[in-house]
């Protein structure tokens, strides 16, 4: 990228990033009114965050000038994607002076680790810590793998062994949900009822809140029943008219921006608190202006105020 194309649009990628932190901060104000556990509300503030899958066009084409823009932002610590091949985001994070805490990671190394095309669950266990990371995060389960309710049983005992040997390691291991977790299998049940009732107390819950909303559950009742074993939260938006529960494949604006969608964030960040979740990261799978996006999400949260 030429130096005069980034000065114009890295600058714009930076006003969208300060905008959505500025929004995030002023949620967490208002929360702050009706809570006493200000300490929490403070490691929020001092720890913002963003997933780096939501910039992944940008980083795709630039990746120190987008680290730099978030950096610049005002972002605290952001979240890689596709760990151990994510040492450039990583590296050009920390020289910006932003913590890396989490990585969501090659999956199959736990969910199907006989594969011999991708890094063993031990070598991404050995150059987590190299990074120092604090969290590994399982970001998906592919079809075929998660039909029935014993395959999520099979699945989640693969996950507390690997959690086990996580924390041996000095790190805790979490999964991310989407919607499929919630279709019911057998009757009422469904596979994060499973994951609910069979995770050990070694794995965690990263709760992405609209995958929850999209699968037909209350997600700041969801993860206050979380207490304890929530990692992290994902923030963004579910359009109106999207109707749920949905299982299946949804359009790319279903994802909305934060206030013009359906779920409230101020009752998200108070079961946040109650479930002692460590951080909140802002996330959009699929806006087509990462930017702008930016920039609606802050202005909502700044609404909230």
């Amino acid at each position: 990228m030429q130096r005069r194309v980034w000065l114009k649009t890295g600058a714009g990628l930076a006003a969208g990033l300060a905008a959505t932190k500025m929004n995030y901060l002023h949620a967490l104000e208002k929360v702050s009114e009706k809570t006493v556990d200000q300490d929490a509300i403070g490691r929020y503030r001092s720890q913002i965050g963003i997933q780096l899958y939501t910039l992944r066009g940008e980083i795709s084409k630039d990746v120190k000038a987008t680290i730099r823009a978030v950096a610049d932002a005002g972002y605290k610590q952001v979240e890689p994607y596709g760990f151990p091949n994510a040492d450039e985001m990583i590296e050009e994070s920390k020289r910006c002076g932003m913590s890396v805490n989490s990585s969501h990671f090659a999956w199959d190394s736990v969910i199907d680790p006989s594969r011999k095309d991708v890094p063993s669950f031990e070598s991404i266990v050995e150059t987590a810590n190299q990074h120092g990371l604090k969290h590994l995060v399982i970001p998906y389960l592919q079809g075929g793998v998660r039909e029935t309710l014993d395959d999520y049983r099979s699945l989640c005992d693969r996950f507390n062994r690997a959690a086990e040997m996580a924390k041996k390691n000095g790190l805790q291991l979490a999964y991310h949900n989407h919607a499929f977790e919630f279709e019911p299998k057998e009757g009422d049940l469904c596979g994060f009822d499973i994951m609910m009732e069979r995770f050990s107390e070694d794995m965690k819950f990263e709760v992405d809140v609209f995958w929850v909303e999209v699968g037909g559950r209350d997600a700041a009742k969801l993860v206050r029943s979380l207490k304890g074993r929530v990692s992290q939260l994902h923030l963004k938006d579910l359009q109106t008219s999207i109707k749920t529960p949905n299982f299946g494949s949804i359009p790319n604006e279903a994802f909305e921006e934060l206030g013009d969608g359906k779920i409230d964030m101020v009752p998200i960040l108070e079961a946040a608190l109650d479930a002692a979740a460590e951080q909140c990261l802002v996330d959009d799978d699929q806006s087509p202006r990462p930017v702008k996006s930016g920039q609606q999400r802050m202005q909502h949260l700044e609404k909230l105020s």
